[in-house]
């Protein structure tokens, strides 16, 4: 991995940082950085990941390429064709697809090496029998409580979806972007304004707000969730909840109605 060393001293030189303001940016000691420089060592694949996010470039430009004879473009994060990856997927020993957990830790490093298959199989893996065959799932641990009464901490089940286009109104996905990171939405694909999606929080303390789909990194439609802990009730009852509580009203009355009836033949 001699590229790996070469392309940390050019990035290093091109961004005009010490090796010590570096290392403070990797949390990690100079003599590291050194030692990375001058091909004593190579970086683990954690740093790895940091280093990608960092400087903005492909882990596979990094490792592969000498980045000192190409042109930029040619090795940025984020490059025009965003949404067209590859994605990256593990198998099991019958060579079936496996669910790949990202919990709340590794959502960071998510973002820089979800299209790093070693990243991806580092990831703990989990099963979930109910799940339709032959689709691509991931599970994600979702933060804060913008999506109650699913509580923070659960973990949502979802199905790849490889084009914003796919995207049903009003439906519920996780959205991956470089800017807001993992986001579990209520999601708005409106036709007559082109390149847009709108997310809705079901809590409604969270105002909605739009993104570029040119922003999206991935989208994972949401199919199933567990969680520890059941969802409270909400004093804002739903349509259903409210008609359910008319219909048990309505048989309450029915039944009182009965018994007069009863009581007045006897």
């Amino acid at each position: 991995m001699a590229n790996v060393n070469k392309n940390l001293k050019f990035l290093r030189a091109k961004h005009g940082l010490t090796q010590k303001q570096l290392a403070e940016k990797l949390g990690l000691k100079q003599a590291a950085i050194g030692a990375y420089e001058e091909e004593r060592s190579t970086p683990p694949l954690s740093s790895l990941l940091d280093i990608t996010k960092i400087f903005n470039v492909t882990i596979d430009a990094i490792v592969n390429a000498d980045l000192s004879r190409l042109p930029e473009k040619d090795w940025k994060g984020k490059s025009a064709s965003k949404g067209k990856e590859i994605l990256a997927i593990t198998v099991d020993r019958d060579n079936k697809e496996n669910v790949e957990l990202v919990s709340q830790k590794a959502s960071a490093g998510y973002l820089a090496g979800y299209q790093d298959p070693e990243f991806v199989k580092e990831l703990p893996k989990v099963s979930l029998p109910m799940l339709p065959k032959n689709k691509t799932y991931r599970a994600f641990e979702i933060q804060g409580d913008s999506m109650l009464p699913i509580q923070p901490g659960s973990v949502i089940f979802g199905e790849y979806i490889d084009d914003t286009t796919s995207i049903k109104n009003g439906k519920l996905y996780i959205i991956v972007t470089e800017q807001d990171g993992i986001v579990f939405k209520r999601i708005f694909n409106f036709a007559d304004d082109q390149g847009k999606l709108l997310l809705v929080s079901d809590n409604r303390q969270y105002a909605p707000y739009s993104i570029n789909t040119s922003d999206v990194l991935e989208v994972w439609s949401a199919k199933a969730f567990f969680s520890n802990q059941f969802p409270e009730v909400s004093s804002n009852q739903s349509l259903s909840d409210q008609l359910a509580l008319q219909v048990l009203k309505l048989q309450e009355e029915i039944g009182k109605g009965k018994d007069k009836t009863m009581k007045r033949k006897g």
